[in-house]
């Protein structure tokens, strides 16, 4: 449980201060503290102005910030400056002798040594996460949300104080209970602690309030943000929220009649709405998920910002999660610059929600094509690394820097500077491949409409084309003077059978001899048709084949002309049926087996 490990930190962090006999660092002595918590939101803002003042002889350089090591574990940023002169302070974790290992401790660098009388204010500024627990950890739906503080109304210092004071500014007046101290005094929603006088080094004062918070306890466990820079005029950016609402969890089901008739009873502890601060000339805002894009946002905008309030497709209960993209594009010459040869883009490095908390931020630097001697300034530490990111018409890819930070609070949201190199020849690159590109295309197609891909008339392989159509054109005139041929040889077959029907022999001899003419006629037309295969070259493993076509219709006409006149005779005799079918008996096999063979000769020219 949090909380338990947190009371075990709290007794070992007394347990050690109660042994500390003598301060680690006599020489500075605070002569006045005022400390302000502000737990409005999730996080804890903690900012201190502190008066150092140097009575020793020794000069010092050098000065210890120290924490509960509960709250060092979660300290997510921390600033110190001074005021004359306004400066930013070189602030590093330390582990100086002395110290217990229950405190946390942080060396900051004073601009100039203090001298024995000298004295200087720090204006210090720490925000905290996970120090605001849940309790109870669980609750229904319509129970309000309420969560515990544990802090020191005595400032936690290796140094001597002289007069110190607490200030808590809380989200309203619903406290549940607050640890009553000396000098306590609650106005409204403001709890304050002292003033407290002489305090010696490693004072240490427990105090825990309890109270009502209606904050969004919204933490992104990864944030996804690409910066994809185009010198084309565009910066587009894409974020990537996995979000998850860290707040006391919902017990029991939830009602979503109950919700939608009572929002504010029945679902104080869910948030419904994120509100994301933009750039004022953001354009081309889109909000969606996997399933598509998400109709329930509003967005406002002047002069100095725009405003993006969006809303998830269900309410966000304790421990529930939601993943949601937002996107964006930015005009290049708000953020890219020049200076001394290089160009840099200044854009913020955290996300542009108000009050989210994000464990694990990467941001994703997208540079143009191109692009060397990269460096980056950030504000604070981070981890770098560098990746190609490959993309439309892109021949090297784009070099990426990525920056990686853990524990990321609002007040990272400051501006990042990423210097490259680039010259302008390279904005030509991709423009002139698609002129490339278009200028092949259009030439092909030039070169293919205009040029003749035909096979040349004075080829031997057009030559040898040209012979075979010839073959094949003649093939198929055989085919059909065959196929007359055959339909002749039926018309003479249907002539005996109406002898026999009707016994008009006259009719059937002027059938014969029309047939006979047909057939001499279609004779002389085959001739110059074979004579012309025999010749060609082309026809040589065919010709073979055609004779034998030839030879065998022969055989069958001369086959049907002698049935035809045996039958015919029969008739004049008056022969009987049988007998004259007896005498035909032979010829009629020898005229079928010749038929069969005729037929399988068309097809297999047919197939050639």
């Amino acid at each position: 449980m949090k909380q338990s490990s947190v009371v075990v930190d709290l007794l070992l962090l007394l347990l050690t201060i109660s042994v500390l006999t003598t301060p680690a660092f006599s020489d500075l002595v605070l002569s006045k503290v005022e400390r302000r918590i502000d737990v409005t939101s999730q996080f804890a803002r903690v900012t201190k102005s502190l008066k150092v003042v140097n009575p020793g002889s020794e000069s010092v350089s050098e000065f210890m910030l120290t924490f509960p090591k509960f709250l060092g574990n979660n300290l997510a940023y921390l600033s110190v400056k001074t005021k004359r002169p306004l400066a930013n302070l070189s602030v590093k974790k330390a582990d100086p002798k002395g110290i217990p290992d229950s405190i946390s401790v942080y060396s900051v660098a004073l601009p100039k040594t203090l001298s024995k009388g000298d004295s200087l204010t720090l204006e210090v500024v720490a925000t905290f996460t996970n120090v605001l627990q849940p309790f109870p950890e669980k609750i229904t739906q319509g129970e309000i949300h309420l969560v515990m503080l544990q802090e020191s109304a005595q400032y936690l210092s290796p140094y001597t104080v002289e007069s110190q004071s607490l200030s808590i500014k809380l989200p309203n007046a619903r406290i549940e209970s607050y640890s009553k101290l000396e000098n306590t005094k609650l106005q409204g929603s403001e709890l304050k602690y002292g003033p407290y006088k002489n305090l010696p080094p490693f004072s240490y004062s427990p105090i825990v309030v309890h109270f009502e918070s209606k904050a969004a306890f919204a933490v992104a466990e990864k944030l996804v943000r690409e910066i994809e820079v185009s010198h084309w005029g565009n910066v587009q950016v894409t974020e990537h929220y996995n979000v998850v609402h860290r707040g006391a969890q919902l017990k029991g089901e939830f009602s979503r009649l109950d919700f939608q008739a009572r929002p504010n009873p029945r679902g104080v502890s869910a948030f419904r709405h994120l509100l994301a601060r933009l750039p004022p000339r953001a354009h081309s805002i889109y909000y969606r998920d996997d399933i598509g894009n998400i109709s329930t946002s509003e967005m406002q905008s002047d002069s100095k910002k725009t405003e993006l309030l969006i809303e998830p497709r269900f309410p966000l209960f304790g421990g529930w999660k939601t993943f949601f993209t937002i996107g964006y594009g930015l005009p290049l010459s708000d953020f890219l610059f020049a200076s001394e040869g290089k160009r840099f883009v200044n854009i913020s490095f955290g996300s542009p929600m108000i009050d989210l908390v994000t464990e694990k931020i990467i941001v994703q630097v997208v540079l143009p094509e191109g692009s060397k001697d990269i460096s980056v300034t950030t504000p604070f530490a981070v981890k770098q690394s560098q990746e190609i990111k490959y993309s439309h018409l892109d021949i090297a890819g784009r070099p990426v820097v990525v920056l990686e930070k853990n524990n990321v609070v609002p007040d990272h949201n400051q501006h990042i500077q990423v210097y490259y190199k680039f010259s302008n020849i390279n904005l030509l690159s991709e423009p002139l491949m698609l002129i490339s590109g278009f200028f092949v295309l259009f030439i092909t197609c030039i070169i293919y409409t205009r040029a003749d891909f035909s096979i040349s008339k004075s080829s031997p392989t057009y030559l040898a084309k040209l012979q075979w159509d010839e073959v094949v054109a003649t093939l198929q005139e055989v085919q059909s003077i065959i196929q007359k041929c055959l339909a002749a040889h039926d018309k003479l077959e249907a002539s005996l059978r109406d002898l026999s029907r009707t016994g008009d022999i006259q009719t059937c001899k002027a059938a014969r001899k029309s047939t006979d003419s047909l057939l001499k006629d279609l004779s002389k037309e085959l001739k110059p048709l074979l004579a012309f295969l025999q010749s060609s070259p082309s026809a040589s493993h065919i010709s073979p084949k055609v004779e034998e076509l030839v030879v065998k219709e022969k055989e069958l006409q001369e086959k049907l002309m002698a049935k035809h006149t045996t039958v015919v005779e029969g008739y004049e005799k008056k022969s009987s049926g049988r007998d004259i079918e007896n005498r035909i008996a032979s010829q009629q096999q020898k005229i079928i087996a010749l038929r069969q063979e005729i037929e399988d000769l068309l097809e297999f020219i047919d197939e050639i």
